[in-house]
């Protein structure tokens, strides 16, 4: 009989108390059902949007998670039984499980997708080739509009889909500034990365570094909100687009946070302002691929991985993410392949 240990729901967090929360829970797994597929987890990946999962708000892109329930999230693994045809047991696969040893999915609910085993590193399929990666390269490309010669600013710009927007920017041809919090952070971000600009918000005045731009920013990613958003508006340029994909200055907490303190400049300034989400282009994945699998082979697309060991550990490396203790992506390794 195996055994099958995972992560349970039991109350909203209050803040970062996870620990309070969440607990570490074991099971017999049961039998498969009708159209399902159950995956061996190799890794876990820590996202900043399943906070607003663990809380009641039922104004987000997801309904929030029942207390009781294992917690969601992206995991990558093997299938170990299957009863659907499209996944053959052995097959490597991501899409969003639950935060398990064994995760029980039903693949098109949980969009799950069959990966390329030609990938050195299969953690790029997190990384690089990954959903943080088709969320730069929608947001950046398509939702910013970034052009070659504009000025692109990106907040979280150390974090996962920070580092990568930067990357995406550069590779259209943008001048890039990268607002983390840290001097170690910003060096990264220079040396690794290569953007035009590094601020850290922790040392630096965001908006006075920002006035120094001639003529402004054409486009902003914001991962952010809050503070950042305030110093971004004034220093766009007439006619600049945000693209705002996530707000984890306000994932703490069930409220929904203030509007922006200077939101008159986006009247005075005619910026556009959109939000959107990864389940809003799931379905184009594959349309993404050809473009970021060139990007890496060619060396112009990295991410760095903070790396946890053990089921265990998956509280303490979701803590170190949304903290911004980390640069590039966290993932939890759960088992060897």
């Amino acid at each position: 009989m195996t055994i099958n240990r995972f992560w349970q729901l039991d109350h909203h967090p209050e803040g970062s108390d996870f620990r309070a929360a969440l607990s570490l829970r074991e099971e017999s797994l049961a039998p498969l059902g009708e159209g399902q597929v159950r995956i061996r987890t190799l890794w876990l990946s820590m996202d900043a949007g399943t906070r607003m999962w663990m809380s009641p708000r039922t104004d987000g892109y997801q309904a929030p998670l029942p207390l009781g329930a294992k917690m969601i999230g992206l995991c990558l693994g093997r299938v170990a039984e299957s009863r659907d045809p499209r996944f053959a047991v052995g097959a490597l696969v991501r899409g969003f499980g639950q935060w398990a040893e064994y995760a029980d999915v039903a693949p098109d609910l949980a969009g799950l997708e069959l990966l390329d085993e030609t990938v050195a590193d299969p953690r790029q399929h997190f990384g690089a080739l990954g959903m943080n990666a088709w969320t730069a390269y929608v947001g950046v490309k398509e939702v910013a509009g970034v052009k070659p010669g504009e000025w692109l600013a990106v907040s979280a710009a150390a974090g996962a889909t920070g580092s990568l927007a930067c990357q995406v920017g550069r590779n259209l041809g943008a001048k890039v500034v990268g607002i983390a919090g840290g001097p170690e952070k910003c060096r990264y971000l220079r040396e690794e990365i290569g953007v035009d600009l590094a601020i850290d918000y922790r040392n630096e005045d965001v908006a006075a570094a920002l006035a120094t731009i001639d003529g402004g920013l054409n486009a902003y990613f914001d991962n952010v909100g809050g503070p950042i958003l305030d110093a971004v508006l004034p220093n766009m340029a007439h006619y600049g687009r945000i693209a705002i994909c996530g707000l984890v200055a306000s994932y703490d907490g069930d409220r929904p946070m203030p509007g922006p303190t200077r939101f008159d400049q986006i009247l005075m300034r005619r910026l556009r302002v959109e939000g959107f989400f990864i389940p809003d282009f799931l379905e184009r994945g594959a349309e993404f691929l050809p473009q970021l699998r060139t990007w890496l082979d060619e060396g112009k697309l990295a991410l760095r991985f903070d790396e946890f060991g053990g089921m265990e550990k998956v509280l303490d490396a979701y803590a170190h993410m949304l903290s911004g203790g980390n640069i590039g992506k966290v993932l939890v390794r759960v088992a060897e392949d």
